[in-house]
């Protein structure tokens, strides 16, 4: 009797029922509203009139349908690695010499902030750039989120997630490739930097944890440690909710697709660098949360936190380092911290404008960021 594990790589595309379309439209007509706010902007989070003006067009204007037909466009597909199904999209490149890439996604995000680049990135030829950039580009599904599969136990790392993009690699024929990630994503793309050669190639990061107590010889440094402390202080909440009782929080947001969307689209909005629904679009952003929304992965996704604010830790990197700040991330940094904690730098760059979700934001400097660094080491 053959025991080895099933590595075959199955189509998985998105097909959610009109069922549960349906139940989604009927919640939305069913809410019950809480009071305004008491005050006239954000200050106690999302305006009572921009939700209710958001979740209208959710429940009478927003196609999920044409979402799906974007994503199904990429080849969806699901394989089991480690004992669990992991979803995936993957472009391959029309150009011989093209490079693998893996973008990793964070919280709350997912795959759907890389659908505007990932066409870019694979065939720069066709948006106005060089075909010595090209890249094959995959976009796995991090463990709880989306259509990969929810763990049933905590024992998941970045270390442990990050051994797993480079089997699901393996498995489409990359045995070497680079690797990006911000938010999340920065996590498994550090994980993979300490991986290193062969299998990973270079690393390109578009956010850098910085920590309270780090030292600041400069006007921009001691911005940045002012500017994290103001987070700690007056923004993190979502992020202590996630790390103490993502179950407890799970029950309110998987029952009332309301209450999911105000989740998210609060960060959205306000690490977004201008008017979220102009930059990204609102069915972008609905995209985004209708996909937590179908999938019902409110808690399983912030498990993360619960799990890997515990036990994350810098990993030592030996091959070669990109870094872009994009000026309303959360974190900012400055090129001494990422050189004292990468020796192994050879790409930083400031950027004018930009949040923390800068592929959704600002697919084209993102995506010449990303050829930029990675010409380093093709």
């Amino acid at each position: 009797m053959n025991h080895s594990p099933d590595t075959t790589i199955y189509p998985h595309p998105f097909a959610f029922p009109d069922a549960a379309l349906a139940d989604l439209r009927d919640r939305l007509a069913r809410t019950r509203w809480p009071d305004s706010e008491t005050v006239p902007d954000w200050r106690q989070g999302v305006p009572l009139a921009t939700m209710q003006a958001l979740c209208t067009y959710w429940r009478d204007g927003y196609d999920w349908r044409a979402c799906e037909a974007r994503l199904n466009a990429l080849s969806p597909s699901r394989t089991q690695i480690d004992g669990l199904a992991i979803h995936f999209l993957h472009l391959r490149s029309p150009e011989p010499d093209a490079v693998p890439l893996v973008l990793t996604h964070g919280w709350p995000g997912s795959v759907i902030e890389f659908l505007k680049v990932a066409p870019m990135l694979a065939d720069p030829r066709a948006h106005g750039g060089d075909p010595k950039d090209a890249f094959h580009v995959v976009l796995p599904t991090l463990p709880n989120f989306g259509l990969s599969e929810k763990l049933t136990t905590p024992d998941w790392s970045p270390e442990r997630v990050a051994r797993a993009w480079v089997e699901l690699m393996r498995r489409l024929g990359y045995e070497g490739f680079f690797a990006q990630g911000g938010d999340w994503g920065y996590a498994i793309t550090n994980a993979l930097g300490g991986i290193g050669a062969p299998a990973v190639r270079a690393v390109h990061f578009n956010m850098f944890p910085i920590f309270a107590g780090m030292e600041a010889v400069d006007a921009q440094e001691q911005q940045a440690l002012a500017r994290l402390q103001a987070f700690a202080e007056h923004e993190n909440g979502y992020m202590t909710e996630q790390i103490q009782s993502p179950q407890t929080l799970g029950y309110g947001l998987t029952d009332s697709p309301v209450g999911q969307a105000a989740w998210i689209y609060e960060l959205v909005a306000k690490y977004t660098d201008g008017n979220a629904e102009e930059l990204l679009g609102r069915d972008a952003i609905l995209d985004n949360i209708t996909l937590y929304w179908l999938t019902a992965t409110a808690a399983a996704s912030a498990r993360i936190y619960w799990q890997s604010m515990r036990t994350f830790r810098e990993h030592s990197i030996q091959v070669p380092v990109g870094f872009s700040q994009f000026p309303r991330d959360i974190h900012q940094t400055s090129r001494r911290w990422v050189q004292e904690r990468y020796p192994t730098l050879v790409y930083y760059n400031e950027l004018p404008q930009g949040g923390h979700f800068p592929a959704w934001e600002q697919p084209a400097l993102f995506v010449e960021e990303v050829r930029a660094s990675f010409r380093h080491s093709r």
